[in-house]
């Protein structure tokens, strides 16, 4: 099979696309033939060696795929040959094949395609638990959304309107319409835009209840200063290179929470948590609440160019790789 390596830390451009033998099954795992895999910001970092877990050299880079099940292992059940499913390969989705552990592996919904599901795990994953478990948001606060075009950003403006919440959308330029399109109620350019002046003119004074921040840099500075009383500040990523230093005395003055946030970390300390949240990403998906939006796609031995979209932020939503 065909499968893209990592055989040295680096960018995109290090990447090779080989022939490598089929991944052998397990007790307690599915083979899949992989029909399309997600591209993510965290694959750039991985292959650079620059992520929270760094894996042997070499190996197949890839956290989210999506297919049929060829082949199932000792002890499976709930999950047959020719299941449609999505899955979190943590490692290992850009490639023909995969073999996934059960737990990691749920079924798409009829309605959704292999594209759309090889993108759906991490980035719907990412903002549900995060605004939903994490940051507490209800119905009716205000949720401001950094990053509103990308991956997970655009994600979190579709949970942040099927729970309720007034939603601003902030990114930069023409990409504004892509939120727009998919329910912000409000928009800012803060490429143009006084991010703190906009918000509080918007909410009245008041500030945003909850910041979704994957972003970091000159935006997490200046939606700091945008958080209401008692706000939650809920960091994502640092998509922009730069870790912002949190200055303690607003934390303190607005009673506000800073909650850091790792979906990853989930599926080791606490599974039955997105288990249950894709349940009710399922059931929103199902209700025409969620639209995945795929901007591009390119083919596996076009990997390099995909992971480059994403490094530039010149991509918006999901950037999905195909195999067949």
């Amino acid at each position: 099979m065909r499968a893209v390596l990592c055989k040295e830390w680096g960018g995109p451009e290090k990447l090779v696309v080989e022939e490598v033998p089929s991944p052998q099954i397990r007790p307690g795992t599915v083979k899949i033939a992989v029909h399309a895999a997600g591209i993510n910001f965290l694959d750039t970092l991985i292959i650079a060696g620059q992520y929270q877990v760094k894996p042997p050299l070499p190996f197949t880079p890839g956290a989210e795929a999506a297919g049929i099940v060829t082949e199932v292992g000792a002890g499976v059940e709930g999950v047959k040959v020719g299941d449609r499913v999505m899955a979190m390969t943590e490692n290992g989705g850009y490639a023909e094949e995969a073999v996934v552990a059960t737990d990691k592996v749920f079924p798409i919904p009829d309605k959704m395609d292999f594209v759309e599901a090889a993108g759906f795990p991490i980035t719907y994953g990412t903002s549900h638990v995060a605004l939903v478990y994490r940051a507490r948001l209800k119905s009716g606060e205000w949720l401001l959304v950094l990053g509103a075009a990308g991956g997970v950003g655009l994600t979190a403006v579709e949970v942040g309107k099927a729970v309720g919440a007034k939603v601003i959308a902030a990114a930069g330029g023409d990409k504004l319409k892509v939120p727009q399109q998919h329910g912000a109620d409000y928009l800012i350019d803060y490429s143009r835009e006084d991010l703190r002046e906009r918000v509080k003119a918007i909410t009245g004074g008041r500030g945003a209840n909850v910041i979704y921040d994957p972003v970091g840099g000159d935006a997490f500075d200046a939606s700091l200063r945008s958080v209401a009383w008692e706000g939650r500040v809920i960091i994502i990523g640092f998509a922009s290179g730069r870790i912002p230093q949190i200055p303690a005395n607003i934390a303190l003055v607005k009673n506000i929470d800073i909650i850091g946030f790792y979906w990853g970390s989930y599926q080791i300390h606490k599974p039955e948590v997105p288990r249950e949240s894709f349940k009710e990403l399922f059931r929103w998906f199902e209700e025409g609440k969620l639209q995945p939006h795929v901007s591009e796609r390119r083919e596996l031995n076009d990997v390099k160019q995909g992971l480059e979209l994403l490094k530039q932020r010149r991509a918006t939503g999901k950037v999905v790789l195909t195999m067949r």
